[in-house]
């Protein structure tokens, strides 16, 4: 009896576990005393888990970086003159504006190539004629609206030596720098790195070569090409429209593709995990039916059996499963860090995803692997166990 004001003695943890999980408690211990056998199948289950994180996140972070460095591309629609005709009618231009009203803007485009000079030299450079340039390369650093002078981009600029107020002749034509153009990275055909932004006024020819429409979405930009084919080509192939938006699709199906490859080699090797630990439970039931069957013996239902072993391939399954999903996304943050691979890539909620279901079935395969052995070893008759 404890004397009054005397604390009874604190319950340990392992008392308390016991107390309320005892299925679990005896799994973690008999899991201590088969500290190797638990190491090599857990390793296993490390291994695949591993595999299914690194390979998933990395295939989805090299889909977001490819789409990110795409940029705007499934975004715009360039239309052009059919059949080799020169220019763009007014008529053709006034078309495509009510194609594109309420999806996006248009820019109509003069274009051409010359070969400029400037303080560092000469090169030849792609004219774009234009008074939108922010507009038509949808970049920030470009002018909103062009008047007069050129604006280079930054590899011409590089080649010619040239920087804001210097000069450049172009096809005998003095233009001052007014602008230069960083280049935002992105693929399009239409690019500022290595061309001259003139004012449209400074082309020979009147009309517009081309239009470019500045969707507002891919899903603009898909009614806009649709709308200008119905009202430009109804009767008769007055323009050629070039939607980005299906090549940037099959850009898109090309990862998916690529990704579930990488997923399904992936969970081959989570597979065979699930085999080693099927063979390593095989093993360690077998080598104590004895010790089952005494648990048998002195009234241990068969039930409590069950659920001790399913608690050892549990916990082989979460430790693997956790150390496997950690790793792996330990090593695609490094890749990242380490390559031009960016991190904004990599952080994403499908990678979340990635790693949790891959923690997950690396439980669920640890279960699979852990269920006959434990049903075998449950129903066997007690006699039968201790007999060996």
């Amino acid at each position: 009896m404890t004397d009054a004001g005397t604390a009874a003695p604190k319950e340990d943890g392992w008392a308390w576990l016991d107390r309320q999980f005892p299925a679990l408690s005896l799994a973690v211990r008999n899991l201590s005393r088969q500290r190797l056998r638990a190491g090599l199948a857990t390793l296993g289950i490390v291994i695949g888990v591993f595999a299914v994180v690194a390979l998933g996140m990395l295939g989805t972070a090299l889909q977001g970086a490819a789409l990110e460095e795409l940029g705007g591309l499934g975004n715009q629609v360039i239309i052009s003159p059919a059949g080799g005709g020169e220019s763009l009618s007014d008529r053709d231009l006034q078309a495509i504006q009510r194609a594109a009203a309420g999806h996006g803007e248009v820019v109509p485009l003069k274009s051409g190539g010359a070969t400029a000079s400037g303080p560092g030299g000469q090169t030849f450079t792609q004219l774009y004629g234009t008074t939108r340039p922010q507009s038509l390369f949808g970049d920030p650093s470009a002018p909103a609206y062009h008047r007069q002078g050129a604006v280079v981009g930054a590899d011409a600029a590089q080649s010619l030596g040239v920087r804001v107020g210097s000069t450049i002749d172009v096809e005998e034509n003095q233009y001052r720098v007014v602008a230069i153009i960083e280049g935002s990275g992105s693929f399009s055909p239409i690019r500022p790195d290595s061309a001259v932004v003139l004012p449209p006024r400074e082309f020979v020819a009147d009309g517009y070569s081309q239009a470019v429409v500045q969707a507002d979405s891919g899903d603009d930009a898909r009614q806009v090409a649709a709308g200008v084919r119905e009202r430009l080509n109804g009767r008769q192939q007055r323009v050629s429209v070039l939607s980005l938006t299906s090549v940037l699709s099959r850009i898109t199906e090309f990862f998916a593709l690529l990704n579930g490859f990488l997923l399904a080699v992936a969970g081959v090797s989570l597979i065979v995990a699930g085999v080693s630990i099927f063979n390593i439970m095989l093993m360690t039931v077998s080598e104590r039916r004895g010790e089952i069957g005494v648990l048998r013996a002195v009234g241990i239902h068969r039930e409590q059996v069950l659920r001790t072993l399913l608690a050892e391939a549990t916990l082989l399954g979460v430790a693997g499963g956790a150390i496997g999903s950690v790793l792996g996304a330990a090593v695609v943050i490094g890749v990242a860090l380490t390559t031009r691979l960016p991190l904004s890539a990599v952080f994403v909620p499908t990678n979340a995803l990635v790693a949790l279901g891959a923690f997950g079935f690396g439980i669920l395969v640890a279960l699979v692997g852990g269920l006959y052995p434990a049903y075998r070893a449950a129903w066997e008759p007690p006699v039968e166990s201790l007999r060996g």
